[in-house]
């Protein structure tokens, strides 16, 4: 998927800033709407009169102030039950990187009613789905059930919200596990390696620069108290939105909701989500990950650019379209030029992710063929960056890429899974339902000269990261031998004896202060506002 809808990022890398995130693109949907098979032919030819999105969404908010969206689909006897919390990996504390993720995983432990992980025996011994995933600006957890057995979720959901007990000989051994979900994902991963470092890279002061799993040396220190605390600041009903979708109406959910998570009473006050800003990006940067298990080099480089919630008015959806022309497909100009023309490149795309309560970025990426390089790729990809500012996008292209990303948002009614994320991941980051239901319309205006000027504010090179993903061996222009120690800082002539040198102090022991990355998607994550977003990634 590559609008915003699903985060803006192809759906495979979206996942990858989200921890545990849930496999939606392999759900078998059920029967296709009404009509769908002329989803195209509804859309008109001027794109004027467009079919309705999200037109059937309703919502209410019980007295202790959890936020409860129904979306009614009656196709199957089946439900969707997925509890929002709006927490991530962002609203860490420095220095706790991992604990969202870690919560994520303690949640399952039990609570006195339901105890060592009586939660998900039950959820399998109806036939039931569930799992969680966290992300930079929320965690997650759903259920996929029988419409008859959702009151059973939704209390046990609710009680989990309220009364998690957890033991330290259920934290050390969780502790491991998410160490070793590290290793496994990450520290034996180079290309996920140069995906964190690539975020840290790009966000200097921003908490998007800290990895959703963590940083190893601060997983290390997670603890139950830090869990508990973290649980009763942020699991608070009025912390909390719940998605039901599938073959349920208002009235229903609605009894439910009292009867359940009604009785939770709001614990905390969390407050508004302020985080550092970025400051101007002023230098471009870039990086090397040089690693025996690379067998094909590969170069990308990320662009800060606004994201749904904080861009201008059509800002971002003028960005859902200049990723999807740039990058998106064998018709894509990148893939276009660098690989069916000009022979440079393997493989070339681009995806923007638009999620998020802060700034975001555009990735684009490449892997040279045979006989070139990653210096050849990355010339092409500027020069097709380059191309687009100065020669502008043509009607067709512009028509193609609405049709493409209006068709995914409509399509993604066939899958209720997807249709509760996209709501949920835009209503934790900052949009309304109001903002999902008219993001169609939205898209539909935008102007080629709107898509020329985000290029030519965003793609500069000032703000962009680039990242080389390399054997050992290869070499690459950005990343030429330094200069030797002697020829930097030693001196042309010996000081006088007279004169005294100080020795250089060792630094401070410690910690080493968390450098700001994604991914999943993840980044991660990366996820999704061509269409409401639904996922975030690298």
């Amino acid at each position: 998927m590559t609008g915003s809808l699903m985060s803006g990022a192809p759906l495979a890398l979206a996942a990858s800033q989200e921890t545990n995130a849930p496999p939606i693109a392999s759900e078998t949907a059920v029967q296709p709407i009404a009509g769908s098979n002329t989803v195209s032919q509804l859309i008109g030819s001027s794109l004027s009169e467009l079919p309705d999105f999200g037109s059937n969404f309703s919502s209410f908010t019980l007295d202790n102030g959890l936020q409860v969206v129904v979306i009614p689909d009656h196709r199957a006897p089946v439900v969707t039950h997925m509890v929002w919390y709006k927490v991530g990996g962002a609203d860490e504390k420095r220095g706790e990187s991992g604990i969202a993720h870690f919560l994520e995983h303690l949640m399952f432990k039990g609570t006195p009613d339901h105890p060592d992980g009586e939660f998900s025996k039950i959820v399998a011994s109806i036939g039931g789905e569930e799992n969680a995933f966290t992300g930079h600006d929320y965690t997650a957890y759903f259920q996929r059930v029988a419409k008859q057995h959702l009151g059973l979720v939704m209390e046990m959901e609710a009680d989990r919200m309220a009364n998690l007990e957890l033991r330290e000989d259920q934290v050390q051994p969780e502790r491991k596990v998410i160490l070793e979900e590290r290793a496994m994902r990450i520290d034996n991963n180079p290309s996920a390696q140069l995906s964190e470092a690539l975020s840290a890279a790009l966000y200097r002061n921003n908490p998007y620069g800290v990895p959703v799993i963590g940083w190893e040396h601060e997983m290390e220190q997670l603890d139950r108290k830090k869990a508990l605390d973290f649980y009763n600041l942020y699991y608070t009903p009025n912390n909390a939105i719940l998605v039901v979708a599938g073959d349920v109406t208002e009235k229903e959910v609605r009894s439910l909701a009292k009867q359940t998570y009604g009785q939770v009473k709001r614990r905390a006050e969390p407050g508004e989500r302020v985080r550092a800003v970025e400051p101007p990006q002023l230098t471009a940067r870039s990086l090397v990950l040089r690693n025996e298990r690379v067998r094909q080099p590969s170069v990308r480089r990320s662009y800060m650019t606004p994201s749904e919630t904080t861009a201008k008015a059509g800002e971002s959806s003028a960005l859902d379209l200049l990723g999807y022309i740039m990058g998106s497909g064998t018709n894509s100009r990148l893939y276009q030029s660098l690989v069916v023309k000009d022979g440079v490149a393997a493989s070339a795309g681009a995806y923007y992710q638009s999620g998020g309560l802060n700034d975001t970025r555009m990735i684009f990426y490449g892997t040279p063929s045979a006989n070139h390089t990653v210096d050849d790729v990355l010339a092409g990809i500027k020069a097709e960056i380059n191309r687009l500012v100065t020669e502008g996008v043509t009607k067709e292209e512009m028509e193609r890429a609405k049709r493409s990303l209006l068709s995914e948002t409509f399509y993604a009614q066939d899958n209720q899974a997807a249709l509760a994320r996209i709501v949920g991941s835009n209503l934790t980051t900052g949009s309304s339902l109001e903002d999902i239901k008219s993001w169609p319309d939205r898209l539909a205006k935008v102007t080629a000269e709107d898509v020329v000027g985000a290029a030519r504010t965003y793609l500069q090179e000032h703000r962009s990261v680039t990242g080389y993903l390399l054997p050992p061996e290869t070499k690459v222009a950005a990343a030429s031998p330094m200069p030797k120690a002697r020829d930097m800082g030693k001196p042309k002539e010996a000081p006088r004896a007279s004169v005294k040198v100080p020795n250089p102090k060792s630094r401070p022991v410690g910690h080493p202060k968390p450098k700001p990355d994604t991914s999943d998607q993840t980044q991660p994550e990366a996820a999704s506002k061509a269409g409401p977003k639904a996922e975030q990634a690298e």
